[in-house]
Parts: structure tokens; C-alpha cells; sequence
């Protein structure tokens, strides 16, 4: 039985986490995840996913600000783990931990390194319109998502398939092969594989102004990032009244549109707006601002859009 600490926060860690748990063969000593943070216009304080689900199974948590300082290596050297788990856990581990235990600290990343390191490979593997992705568990180093690959599972991307759909795949996946993974490590059974830096791309942190739809883009392209949005943060466009549409459904769509960004039609299932490259995409989901997704259907009905109207 090993003793290991798991460090992860976000809702796709906490699937490695129950993994992990639910397998029972290994003591899990500590769980570290980010400080709670105050969420919503009440600025009500939320904890963490992960801590929720460490709390439920009688878990220690502990929720350093920073984990690079003298208290929490000398907390962690208490715990005297033999493995560290990492999965989407928001901070980088120091070389002294990164060394500490006895078979090192191994990383759940949601993509098929090294492609698409960085903190938001699942949106940028979608909005790149990759037509697959995985899961890659790696043992760290200091770089960021540059550690030798101990295990693959690869999923594929279908063509309409959102962000949030990709995601809740890929944490099942990768509480599967993390489980894998440990056992092989016990057993002495794992071969390292050095990634290929030369092959390398990189999923930065999202930003505000990528939110922002594009109708000069060709169909394809805005569709990509319609469905790598969607949870969240989601991709907007400006009604001519200049309130916000966000757009959570669309396909593209036969038919030709003269202007980037003009309503070319309206039907029963949607309107459809014209893109650069003479493309057209089909909008059949949206949200008004201040107002609950609905079908763009609905939105057409209450003259919410109409034929002629320029969306930017």
C-alpha cells in the first residue's frame, strides 16, 4: 500500500481523486486544493470541488495559498508520501517536492502531450477543430507539462461535440488510466518516454476578447469555438441594438450571405448568419442577455432577430 498526497481542484480532478478512493488499495494521507474562493453576485465563499469530495470521504485538506514556501514543504515532508498525484491543481511544485517522494509526483493532463500543454488544452484542442484528444499521465518535472509520458488513452472528437462533453470524457478517462498507471509504478512495469519538444503547442490561459465572435471567420472556424466555449465561458456576438447574444448551439449550413455577420434567414429551427469565405452557419441555441439559454427559435419568435439584422 502506497501513501499518497493528491493535489488537484477543478471538477475534472476530482474524478482521479474518487478513482483513487473508490480503488482502496493505497492510503491517501492529505488532499491539497486551491483556498476557497467568493463566487456569484452574493460573493458567497465556495469551496473547491475537490475539497468538497475530500471533505465527504473524511479526507485532510489543506489549502495553501502558495505551496512553494518552507511550512507547506515541511507539511508535506510529514506526510511522508510515496507518490504525488497531480491533476489540474493550479499551482507549480517546487523541486523540493517534486523530489520528495519516494516514486516522485505524477501529473492526469487532458491532452495527448505534447500537444496542447498549458492550463486549457480541452478548449483549445475543440477550437482548433482536432478530431481527437487524450489523456496523458506524466511524471513531473519543473517545466510545465514537460515531464516523460508514463501512459496514453486517446479519445476521438466528434463533430459536434462541445467542450463540456469533451471534458466530462476525458476525467472518467483519466481516473481510469491513473489507476493503471499506479499499479504499473508498484510494480516496476512503467518505461518513460521522453516528449518530443519540437512536436510541442501550447494551451494558454483563455481571455476575455476570445469571447467575442468573429463573422468574417469562416463557418467552421466560429462553430469550433461555439462548441469549445460551451460550458464556458461561451462565445457572444452584439445584437444591433448592442445588447450581448451569447451563442451556445450552431451548425454549419448550406447557403450563401453577401455581408460577414448578416441574418440570412430565418427558419423554425434557427436563423442562419452569413461568414467570411461565403459560409453560413445555422444558430439553433442561444442566450439574450439577462435571460436563460433557449432555443433560437424561441428567440426569432419574440422578434428577437429578424432577416437583414447585422450581428457584431
Amino acid at each position: 500500500m502506497m501513501r499518497i498526497v493528491f493535489m488537484g481542484t477543478p471538477d475534472f480532478a476530482v474524478a482521479s481523486l474518487k478513482a483513487l478512493a473508490e480503488q482502496g488499495t493505497d492510503e491517501i494521507v492529505g488532499v491539497f486544493t486551491q483556498p476557497d474562493r467568493p463566487k456569484g453576485r452574493g460573493q458567497k465563499m465556495l469551496m473547491t470541488p475537490v475539497k468538497e469530495y475530500a471533505l465527504e470521504r473524511g479526507y485532510e485538506v489543506y489549502q495553501p495559498q502558495r505551496v512553494k514556501t518552507p511550512e507547506v514543504i515541511e507539511l508535506l515532508r510529514g506526510l511522508a508520501p510515496d507518490l504525488i498525484v497531480v491533476a489540474a491543481f493550479g499551482q507549480f511544485l517546487p523541486k523540493e517536492i517534486l523530489e520528495m517522494p519516494k516514486y516522485g509526483c505524477i501529473n492526469v493532463h487532458a491532452s495527448l502531450l505534447p500537444k496542447y500543454r498549458g492550463a486549457a488544452p480541452i478548449h483549445y484542442v475543440i477550437l482548433n477543430g482536432e478530431t481527437k484528444s487524450g489523456v496523458t499521465i506524466m511524471q513531473m518535472d519543473i517545466g510545465m507539462d514537460t515531464g516523460d509520458m508514463l501512459a496514453k488513452a486517446e479519445v476521438e472528437i466528434t463533430p459536434e461535440m462541445t467542450m463540456g462533453e469533451l471534458h466530462d470524457s476525458l476525467k472518467e478517462i483519466g481516473g481510469k488510466l491513473l489507476l493503471e498507471t499506479v499499479e504499473k509504478i508498484k510494480r516496476g512495469e512503467i518505461t518513460p518516454v521522453k516528449q518530443n519538444d519540437a512536436e510541442a503547442t501550447y494551451a494558454h490561459l483563455l481571455t476575455r476578447d476570445m469571447e467575442a465572435i468573429d463573422w468574417n471567420l469562416p463557418a467552421a472556424e466560429i462553430h469550433n469555438k461555439i462548441r469549445a466555449f460551451n460550458p464556458a465561458p461561451g462565445a457572444f456576438t452584439n445584437l444591433p441594438g448592442g445588447k450581448k447574444l451569447k451563442i451556445w448551439r450552431a451548425e454549419v449550413a448550406c447557403g450563401s450571405g453577401s455581408k460577414a455577420g448578416e441574418v440570412t434567414e430565418v427558419l423554425k429551427n434557427g436563423f442562419k448568419v452569413a461568414c467570411g469565405s461565403g459560409g453560413v452557419l445555422l444558430v439553433t441555441k442561444v442566450q439574450p442577455e439577462s435571460k436563460k439559454r433557449m432555443p433560437a427559435a424561441v428567440f426569432c419568435n419574440g422578434r428577437g432577430i429578424n432577416k437583414g439584422d447585422i450581428l457584431g
